[in-house]
């Protein structure tokens, strides 16, 4: 992309953008929020204000025609992020579409189609991979410090959120209408990009599902087990009805020569087992998280280098959940 600055639209306004990755779009050098769409206008004027964006819109194709604008950033649920990134590489907008990437692999693969037949480049948010904090399990695992990896393991527990008991105006988050499955979908992306970061793709994936509180109709409780590419084996359990007492958010990655444990979304420190013997690791992340990702996003499109956080990785998660929700 020939031009210096990236000019920003943001197509949703909700609460993603106003710690994790808005901020950053306007702390990075070359990067500038220019407007903001949200079908709500008042939302988006409200938005617009707080922020010092000069633009807004209650119309998502009004800003992807905004002339102004050379790259889209896409904030909305999943089930519209197929249209809203279609809509924009057609309009000759770079994307960059927060998770997961769409509500199924074949959506995936629709906007990996048209970002081919335009050349436009199209970026996801599984921005946890280029935190300090996830480079440093990287890093360990790859500098041999726990051997050689034989298996690794994903538990994940968390008790029902307060929306979850109101069976009238559910989060969008358990509808999988929206958002493709429940919180497994929602959550579990990070959890499984991350480990095809280390291990490379998962090629085979299998599981079960059920609904054990009965508080909405989208899965709640999960087992699956999966192989990478490289021949390792894994396995993950997911409840999101648990008390509060079996609360958990831990990745297990087990050598020859020892194991460390990491959290996904609570920051634990990093947690080794080696023959020194137990050792905690903690590392401290940026205010807004997404910045790495996002400045790395900025870099590819002014032609500083590459990210490889795009279309066609995230596709493989889609397709590793969408196996597991036995969609495929």
């Amino acid at each position: 992309m020939s031009n210096k600055i990236i000019k920003w639209g943001f197509i949703g306004c909700g609460i993603v953008t106003e710690q994790k990755s808005g901020p950053a779009f306007q702390k990075i050098e070359n990067s500038e929020v220019v407007a903001v769409m949200s079908r709500d206008g008042e939302k988006a004027k409200a938005y617009a204000q707080a922020h010092n964006i000069k633009k807004w819109y209650d119309d998502a194709q009004e800003l992807v025609d905004d002339e102004e604008i050379n790259a889209v950033y896409i904030a909305t649920p999943p089930s519209s992020h197929a249209t809203y990134a279609i809509m924009a590489m057609k309009a000759g907008k770079a994307v960059y579409i927060e998770k997961p990437m769409a509500v199924t692999y074949e959506e995936c693969t629709r906007i990996n189609r048209i970002a081919e037949e335009t050349g436009m480049p199209c970026f996801v948010a599984y921005y946890r991979r280029y935190l300090p904090y996830f480079k440093k399990v990287k890093g360990l695992v790859e500098d041999g410090t726990i051997g050689n990896v034989i298996n690794t393991q994903v538990r994940f527990a968390q008790p029902p959120r307060d929306l979850d008991y109101n069976s009238t105006n559910l989060p969008w988050r358990v509808q999988p209408d929206i958002a493709g499955g429940g919180y497994f979908y929602d959550l579990a992306p990070h959890q499984i990009d991350l480990l095809q970061e280390m291990f490379g793709y998962i090629l085979a994936a299998d599981g079960y599902k059920s609904n054990r509180g009965g508080l909405y109709k989208a899965e709640d409780t999960l087992s699956a087990c999966f192989q990478f590419e490289n021949g390792l084996v894994g396995s993950g359990s997911w409840c999101f009805v648990a008390h509060d007492s079996a609360k958990i958010d831990r990745v297990e990655i087990i050598g020859d020569k020892g194991s460390l444990s990491f959290s996904v979304f609570t920051y634990d420190p990093i947690t080794l087992h080696t023959e020194r013997g137990r050792e905690e690791i903690t590392i401290e992340n940026p205010e807004h998280v997404q910045q790495p990702l996002i400045q790395a996003v900025v870099d590819h499109l002014l032609g500083k280098s590459i990210c490889e956080c795009n279309g066609e990785s995230a596709t493989t998660i889609n397709w590793v959940m969408d196996k597991i929700l036995d969609k495929l």
